[in-house]
């Protein structure tokens, strides 16, 4: 799974610009699909081998021009208790402020890794006024400026070095995990699995309980559960309840094969659903989406054939995915939703011969050719599937850089109709043959 790095400090030091640094202003682009609002507050990372997702939390304080000192004091806590590493960023050119040290005091008192990132640290002089940084005591200090870039390979150098090698809990069961929103109904559907008799672990102070693992063996069905909810103290997170479920949402999305995403009817698919769903599909999981609640729902207004239609337009054009209406209370289709997740399992584990591959796809390429560019024609030889723990597909050809955009979802098209790869995201590349 890979780590997360929590970006803390006081509003206006340049997190957000760091933070798009750190993920690579791709981001911004992959999710310019419209209808989808832009999350700036996490995104996934690739750096000398290691994944990490990195968490603005400057992102979760609403209207952080003024300055909360508790929102920021709770946030700092959460991200102590989630994250793997901690980047507690400050200003140069304000040098150190009263709200820093008390970041700092908060810090140092944890076990935590954490690096310290002086920002706007862009000429000489500034370079001499950040020395004044190393008082504060974190011996790892790197001055940078987000702004430019300058000095954020270093930074992400040394993150990359204190993130583990990627250990797997390993069990060749499936992994499924329970995200969606706070309220929508997680964790009564995993009572209504597991049985209401499942221990509670009672939180000692100090231990943070990090994901559980429930094994399910019932009805011949048999997977392992992740479990992320942790009984925490309600109060400590209250006014910070979206970042705190984002951030688990994440971890719970890293550890499993299948995710179950549950949303509310009576609201339908949220901006909040829409980027777990997104970060799930850039994790290549398998994804069942769950609608909880439908017996509260006026079935006049609504018909699930409309809700349906609605949540797949929202998630297009991945939109290959189960949709099933439950009820966790009238405990309705709860196994049929279990069935859809060791359904679409099985399809992201599905490996493709090589020879019934070529002879389905390139009589499809045959039906319907790349289009040429600039006068070049494109011919594509050879199809294989790659040894991924995914879907993910080459296509050999003669100009792997000429294919158009739509003549790839074309092909992903004639995949999922030719082979079953429902709810799991494809990837397809163009290699040069």
């Amino acid at each position: 799974m890979g780590s997360i790095i929590a970006i803390v400090g006081r509003p206006n030091v340049g997190k957000s610009t760091l933070f798009n640094r750190l993920i690579g202003e791709r981001q911004a682009i992959i999710d310019d699909t419209p209808g989808v609002t832009r999350d700036r507050q996490y995104g996934t990372t690739f750096w000398n081998g290691k994944n990490f997702t990195v968490v603005d939390t400057g992102g979760f304080v609403e209207g952080s021009e003024d300055v909360f000192e508790k929102a920021i004091r709770s946030q700092v806590k959460i991200a102590l208790e989630e994250a793997a590493i901690i980047l507690f960023m400050t200003d140069v050119t304000t040098g150190i402020t009263d709200l820093d040290e008390e970041v700092a005091d908060m810090l140092r008192r944890s076990k935590k890794h954490v690096i310290l990132v002086v920002n706007k640290a862009d000429n000489s002089q500034r370079v001499m006024e950040a020395n004044e940084f190393w008082s504060m005591g974190f011996e790892e200090t790197y001055f940078l400026s987000s702004l430019t870039g300058s000095g954020t390979g270093e930074l992400l150098d040394a993150v990359a070095e204190h993130i583990a090698e990627e250990a797997e809990i390993q069990s060749e069961l499936p992994k499924f995990a329970i995200v969606g929103q706070p309220n929508v109904g997680k964790s009564s559907l995993l009572n209504a699995l597991l049985g209401e008799e499942r221990n509670i672990v009672t939180d000692v102070a100090g231990t943070t309980r990090d994901t559980i693992h429930t094994q399910y063996n019932k009805f011949d069905k048999e997977f392992i559960i992740v479990d992320t909810a942790g009984i925490r103290k309600k109060s400590r997170v209250s006014e910070n309840l979206e970042f705190y479920s984002v951030m688990r949402a994440i971890k719970a999305i890293d550890e499993c094969d299948v995710v179950m995403l549950m949303i509310d009817a009576q609201t339908g698919m949220e901006a909040q659903d829409m980027s777990i769903f997104r970060l799930a599909q850039k994790r290549h999981k398998g994804i069942v989406i769950l609608v909880n609640k439908w017996d509260l729902v006026e079935k006049v207004t609504n018909t699930a054939r409309d809700v349906e239609k609605e949540i797949r337009d929202k998630i297009a054009p991945f939109d290959d995915v189960p949709v099933l209406f439950v009820s966790v209370v009238e405990k309705q289709r709860i196994f049929k939703a279990i069935e859809a997740a060791l359904e679409v399992h099985e399809n992201r584990i599905r490996k493709i011969k090589t020879s019934q591959l070529n002879d389905v796809m390139l009589e499809v390429i045959e039906r319907h050719q790349p289009p040429a560019h600039r006068g070049r024609f494109i011919k594509i030889k050879y199809v294989m599937q790659l040894p991924l723990y995914y879907p993910a597909f080459a296509f050999f050809c003669n100009h792997p850089k000429h294919v158009k955009e739509n003549y790839k979802n074309y092909l992903e098209n004639q995949l999922r109709k030719n082979f079953k790869f429902t709810g799991v995201p494809i990837e397809i590349f163009f290699r040069q043959k």
